[in-house]
């Protein structure tokens, strides 16, 4: 990959994790990226110049009420990005997700120290 295609996936993927950080858990006022619930963001490349964009991410526990929301809505914004094609998103279980998973900025939000 050249150096002005590696240039524009990580810009594309930056975009992705700021459109995504705008997500939030209805339950807890975070979002889902600092959370930890987004294990990873992964771009394919397109002959056209876009990318098929892949998140994994996972949610607080299996029985989560926003199981459909919260991934939807990873989907609906990843695919608002310039130079994203598509998006799909697997929930994953593997890690589980744990608290240690949120950034320091989360914790802080939620007195988890």
């Amino acid at each position: 990959m050249s150096d002005q295609a590696a240039s524009k996936e990580n810009d594309v993927r930056d975009d992705i994790v700021r459109v995504i950080k705008t997500v939030f858990d209805p339950e807890i006022p975070v979002d889902i990226y600092e959370l930890g619930l987004i294990y990873g963001i992964d771009l394919e490349p397109q002959e056209d110049g876009q990318f098929k964009a892949h998140i994994r991410m996972t949610l607080t526990t299996p029985n989560c009420p926003s199981a459909a929301e919260l991934p939807a809505a990873a989907q609906n914004v990843t695919e608002t990005v310039e130079g994203v094609s598509s998006a799909s998103v697997e929930i994953v279980w593997d890690p589980p997700w744990t608290r240690d998973l949120m950034s320091e900025e989360a914790r802080l939000s939620l007195g988890f120290f």
